[in-house]
């Protein structure tokens, strides 16, 4: 194999790639980064850890076509540190890889291809396209709220679901995150393809890959699935992920609908209040208590070692009066995805669930343990 390529295209391609790549394997191969050099041109990039795969196409004159595995990491930092602008010549040969830029040359061990696992996708029936931005959204709005608890694997990630219950009967598609003391949940429009999709649940790390990616494309993206296998089409990148073998809980019972107590409230100053308060909380608990009473709100917060603090906060209360503990950080992770200027927080008492939404026909909606205080 030998090839040329610049080296900001390089860049682009590892960075992609590597971080995919886990930093300590106990499987070699699984450290390196597979390069296809194609004889009509441009160079294919590859890395998995077996549960997640990407393949990047990358520009590049290829002199001789061939494929070669190397460290995924070494040759991400090399490339990184290489002068702007510089012209990469990769060649291998007898069983390493020669690297050359300017007066910098190197030279790396390879492992052969043919040892270089690719996950087998096996037939993917269902598929549709979303738009980069729709994504962004499920993703960004949910993602906050998966479980890093490793013993209740099924909800280490997103769960995608098809139903017939949107607003007027129009099929909608679901997207959830739950770790069990907070629930985020959005809701659009189903997109064509997606009628009799399987219930899935896509992992945490295939869902962080995905996200870095999208910041990098304007149109749609291509999704293809089947009960075990998803993968994501972004033009010049191809995500494969296996899914999480689980079933997702039933969350919609734990949405309340007869929370009869409304406040509404700036998100902005809400927040700000919250954060200002929290910072004498106890790191175990983080525990901020909210006194409502009627147009006005008193959050506080007492710490055995650290001491209290309180703050008034303006807002619409017309309800009895009554107080109700939440964990700081996971109101704080909840506001900052409100987009508008108020947010609607629908309460019961102080031990019941909390819904918190923008309004009744915001995509999404957010649902909230309170705790003792």
């Amino acid at each position: 194999m030998k090839a040329t390529i610049e080296r900001a295209t390089l860049l682009k391609g590892l960075s992609h790639v590597q971080s995919v790549v886990e930093r300590r394997n106990t499987i070699p191969i699984l450290s390196n980064v597979l390069i296809e050099a194609a004889a009509e041109g441009g160079l294919k990039l590859m890395a998995t850890d077996l549960d997640l795969q990407i393949v990047e196409h990358v520009a590049a004159a290829v002199d001789q076509a061939g494929a070669i595995t190397v460290s995924a990491h070494t040759l991400f930092d090399i490339a990184r540190k290489l002068p702007e602008g510089a012209q990469v010549e990769l060649a291998a040969a007898e069983g390493r890889l020669a690297i050359a830029a300017g007066r910098y040359s190197s030279k790396l061990p390879t492992l052969p291809r043919d040892d270089f696992p690719v996950i087998a996708e096996g037939e993917l029936p269902t598929s549709f396209e979303l738009p980069a931005e729709t994504l962004k959204q499920l993703i960004d709005k949910t993602r906050f709220a998966i479980s890093t608890e490793e013993t209740r694997y099924y909800l280490n990630g997103i769960f995608l679901h098809v139903a017939e219950d949107g607003a007027g009967g129009q099929p909608v598609l679901k997207a959830a995150a739950t770790d069990g003391h907070r629930l985020a949940r959005v809701t659009v429009p189903r997109p064509d393809g997606a009628e009799g999709m399987p219930d899935v649940i896509v992992p945490r790390k295939c869902v962080g890959e995905l996200r870095k990616l999208l910041d990098e494309i304007d149109g749609s993206v291509g999704i293809s699935l089947s009960g075990t296998k998803i993968r994501f089409d972004l033009g010049q990148a191809i995500l494969t992920s296996k899914l999480i073998d689980g079933t997702f809980p039933d969350y919609s019972r734990v949405i309340p609908t007869g929370n009869d107590k409304t406040l509404k409230i700036d998100p902005k100053s809400f927040m700000e209040g919250v954060d200002r308060v929290s910072t004498i909380a106890s790191e175990k608990t983080r525990a901020v208590k909210m006194a409502l009473d009627r147009d006005r709100i008193t959050l506080s917060v007492a710490s055995a070692e650290n001491g209290t603090a309180a703050e008034e906060v303006p807002g619409e209360y017309a309800a009895q009066g009554f107080e109700i503990g939440f964990n700081s950080r996971y109101l704080l992770d909840i506001l900052g995805q409100i987009e508008g200027d108020i947010v609607e927080v629908h309460l019961a008492d102080a031990a019941a669930p909390t819904l918190i939404r923008e309004n009744e026909k915001s995509p999404a909606l957010y649902v909230l343990m309170p705790m003792r205080v």
